[in-house]
């Protein structure tokens, strides 16, 4: 088969990347895994006073969701951090230095003892490294990839996401079977994965190569030739080399000789001025809109009070569901990405995706809509329809595994030209955890009855996802088995 050619073609180097960068969005997956489980927990509402008898339903919503979406507001000035940093000192020491960031923003978290501000204090700076993780991990994977891998090693970022969210999910659920819920060991155990995983990244880090472009942007032509022949296995003057160092050098050349603060400056005055860099972004902005607000992540993050509003009842069954809700996201996005974003192309799959999402998302709103008003005495109809309904709250993941999910950061990665690669990006991924932000922040008062409630919430969703089916079909170009200059000439 051919993504079975595809997969042979992979080298040491290669396996590296996707062992470190590749494996970088496990750095947000096991947030939200563990985020959206840890508050769930009795241990840590008991400790922090989330559901204090003097809070009002609207109080104990904006606190939820002070706590979930404190990383988010970290990502923003996370994201443009990284642009700097990957201008001055490189893609590796910004990965290196992001997992320090990260592994400081846990170890304030686990050891807050209760104080609520110190959780937001952590949780922001942990937020600073995995939003920049967001930026360095796409860009550098899709500028070492040969164009048959890059949809592979891309979208391993956002694969190894699922891997973090399912871990974050079953520690979170192993803890709440196995210790008390007035031991603060529950919540801290699993939180305190983190910080393993930061450090095994962290020294993978050491075996990769910097990405070849950024040395040819900085003027190594000679270690950028070594670097992708080391990356791709082959001599530095076989033909594939050298024309992809063509294809770099064609475009470095457009640019004038100088310090990377004016490079940076000039970046971000051509992709503003520019009418084609400025439809690029303008286009990805839209494309992140109608992904993040069509509510897939909120089902992430609020997965055990989502079940629990379809009728799962008990914490620890409540977070059990949850785990395999990781699971099955986490196989439909390995499927996605060994067998069909280079096999079958970016757009077919996404399509695909969105009409799982679509599906699911119509059903369990009408569910919602068709059963608020009934009592809490269950038909056997009734009964059957609830089970319905929580297997779509499992198949929107499946959409969104397959769809939004895998293709987000392969096309921001991929539309970019190399001039304003890096601040593009950066500025999208900012725009990226501001929607993020948004959604976290309003999902729990959303859910509220004096608002759209939960038939309301996801009618809504539905409606966006609707509309992102639309925009892709009609505006999504097809970027599969093109070299990264090749990509960006399909939008402009």
């Amino acid at each position: 088969m051919k993504q079975l050619g595809i997969l042979r073609t992979l080298t040491v180097k290669l396996l590296c990347a996707i062992c470190s960068f590749g494996l970088l969005g496990m750095a947000r997956g096991l947030d939200e895994g563990l985020i959206s489980t840890t508050v769930a927990q009795q241990s840590f509402i008991s400790e922090f006073h989330l559901r204090d008898t003097d809070l009002d339903a609207s109080e104990k919503a904006n606190r939820l969701s002070n706590i979930t979406s404190m990383v988010h507001i970290g990502c923003i000035p996370g994201a443009l951090v990284a642009f700097l940093l990957c201008e001055h000192i490189g893609m590796l020491w910004t990965m290196r230095q992001l997992c320090v960031m990260w592994m400081a923003g846990v170890i304030i978290v686990i050891t807050a003892a209760g104080r609520l501000g110190q959780i937001y204090a952590g949780r922001f700076i942990m937020g600073m490294g995995i939003g920049q993780a967001g930026v360095v991990a796409p860009v550098y994977l899709s500028e070492v990839a040969t164009p048959s891998l890059r949809g592979l090693l891309v979208c391993t970022f956002a694969t190894s996401e699922y891997l973090g969210i399912m871990i974050g999910y079953f520690s979170s659920w192993g803890t709440t079977l196995h210790i008390s819920d007035s031991n603060a060991k529950q919540w801290i155990i699993p939180q305190s994965i983190q910080i393993m995983m930061a450090g095994i990244l962290l020294l993978v880090s050491f075996s990769c190569e910097e990405s070849p472009r950024y040395l040819c942007k900085t003027g190594r032509f000679d270690e950028g030739t070594l670097a992708l022949s080391r990356l791709w296995n082959l001599h530095p003057f076989d033909p594939h080399v050298q024309a992809e160092l063509n294809s770099i050098r064609t475009q470095v050349e457009r640019e004038h000789s100088e310090s990377s603060t004016q490079r940076w400056r000039r970046a971000l005055k051509s992709l503003v001025t520019e009418s084609s860099n400025r439809s690029r972004l303008v286009f990805l902005a839209i494309t992140q809109v109608l992904s993040q607000w069509s509510g897939a992540n909120s089902i992430t993050t609020y997965a055990p009070e989502l079940f629990s509003i379809l009728g799962v009842t008990g914490q620890s069954e409540t977070l059990l569901r949850t785990a395999i809700l990781g699971a099955v996201k986490l196989a439909a996005s390995l499927a996605c990405t060994v067998f069909l974003i280079d096999y079958f192309g970016r757009k077919r799959p996404l399509i695909v995706g969105i009409l799982t999402q679509l599906v699911a998302m119509l059903y369990i709103a009408l569910y919602l809509t068709l059963t608020s008003s009934t009592n809490t005495s269950q038909s056997k109809s009734e009964h059957h329809a609830a089970i319905v309904a929580i297997v779509c709250l499992y198949l929107s993941g499946v959409g969104w595994a397959l769809g939004w999910n895998s293709v987000q950061y392969l096309i921001n990665a991929e539309i970019f030209p190399l001039s304003v690669r890096a601040v593009g990006s950066s500025l999208l991924m900012c725009f990226h955890f501001a929607n993020r932000y948004g959604l976290s922040k309003a999902v729990p008062s959303m859910l509220l009855e004096n608002s759209l409630r939960p038939e309301g919430t996801f009618w809504f969703f539905a409606a966006v996802t609707l509309l992102g089916l639309l925009w892709v079909i009609l505006r999504l170009p097809e970027t599969a088995n093109k070299t990264l200059e090749e990509a960006n000439a399909l939008v402009s």
